[in-house]
């Protein structure tokens, strides 16, 4: 039986991929095994679908002053000394990394021991992980044509992102008996990521009375970071994390506000959802999200805001604008080219397991 390892973490971004390439690998007859940190987000999530999980140990690597800058290159190399030996225990036939900080041991890992490594960047420049791992990848799968241009020719694949095919079959109706929401009225989704996003969550709820005038809003506002004040306000429901009934959500929603995850805004896109994007700044990031946002604004498949550029004013007028131009995003986004990422990249896995 083929078998794959599977690698990425330390943000839900770092691992819906994977998991949406998971039913096609299972389809092929693929054995499927997990690689990520001890105890990260990704954790919980693949063995919810009952894959084998291996945890090992994950330093970060910063581009800044930190003092665990002096520790954590102990933990990468107990890391490394881990994954070798799962390498070893396992025996895959290929590894498909995701990107985070606990993928670079076991690309390295796989690559000394001639299994080949494939990595996934869905971000418009390569994060440090993934800069760190590509010598050792056999290929590297990018999300954006201008991400080739960052990348050996040799090795750069122009493939998008794997999409979780359950999302694209949601059920509006379904959404409206979970939140207890009416037709009457149109539905704003607000998504600040998996770890949420605190400059977003207070954003909208400053002019929360106002928006609700004349929308109804779901507000996904990560763990943590509910507010109680809020509980049982007519017309706005808020959860810390939803699995089940995302795609429903999404479904019932009219327009979506969301940060520019690279995986995040791959979803809307193929979803068709007229969406605010409000990047995390540059302050807080190595800068992808404006990136990735500014990208899809070109392709006039997005509105975005700059986190440092919100007002209560200019917030609520760039909603007002985008539910009234949403067929005009709709329609940028119905014309794109969507590849079918998941096929296109699991032919790459099947051409190099089958080469061995």
């Amino acid at each position: 039986m083929k078998h794959i390892v599977l690698t990425g973490g330390g943000t839900a971004g770092h691992v819906t991929p994977n998991i949406a390439m998971v039913p096609r690998l299972k389809e092929l007859g693929y054995k499927i095994s997990y690689i990520g940190s001890y105890d990260g987000i990704e954790k919980k999530l693949i063995e919810e679908m009952g894959i084998p999980y291996y945890g090992i140990s994950s330093g970060k690597l910063r581009r800044y002053f930190d003092v665990k800058n002096f520790t954590d290159p102990f933990k990468v190399m107990k890391g490394y000394l881990e994954a070798k030996k799962l390498m070893k225990q396992l025996k895959p036939d290929v590894v498909f990394s995701k990107g985070g900080f606990v993928t670079v041991p076991v690309v390295i890992a796989a690559s000394r021991k001639k299994i080949p490594a494939f990595i996934h960047e869905s971000d418009m420049t390569p994060g440090l992980a993934n800069k760190l791992s590509l010598p050792f990848a056999t290929k590297v799968c990018c999300n954006f044509p201008e991400t080739v241009s960052h990348l050996p020719a040799e090795k750069a694949v122009l493939t998008g992102t794997p999409i979780r095919q359950e999302l694209l079959s949601g059920n509006p109706d379904k959404a409206r008996a979970f939140t207890g929401f009416t037709s009457s009225k149109p539905v704003i989704l607000i998504i600040g990521g998996s770890l949420g996003a605190a400059a977003v969550n207070d954003a909208v709820r400053g002019i929360l009375p106002e928006l609700l005038k004349d929308f109804q809003i779901i507000h996904l506002c990560g763990k943590g970071k509910l507010d109680s004040k809020l509980e049982g306000t007519e017309g706005y429901v808020q959860y810390e994390y939803i699995k089940q009934e995302l795609a429903d959500l999404f479904a019932l929603a009219d327009i979506v506000i969301s940060r520019a995850g690279a995986n995040a805004i791959c979803e809307l896109s193929a979803l068709k959802k007229p969406n605010l994007l409000i990047p995390l700044s540059a302050r807080a990031s190595r800068g992808d999200q404006i990136l990735n946002a500014r990208s899809f604004e070109r392709l006039g498949y997005s509105k975005v805001l700059e986190e440092e550029d919100i007002t209560p004013e200019i917030l609520l007028k760039n909603v007002h604008e985008l539910y009234e131009n949403r067929e005009t995003y709709i329609s940028a986004m119905a014309s794109s080219k969507h590849k079918d990422s998941i096929e296109l990249i699991v032919s790459l896995l099947e051409e190099a397991v089958n080469k061995k």
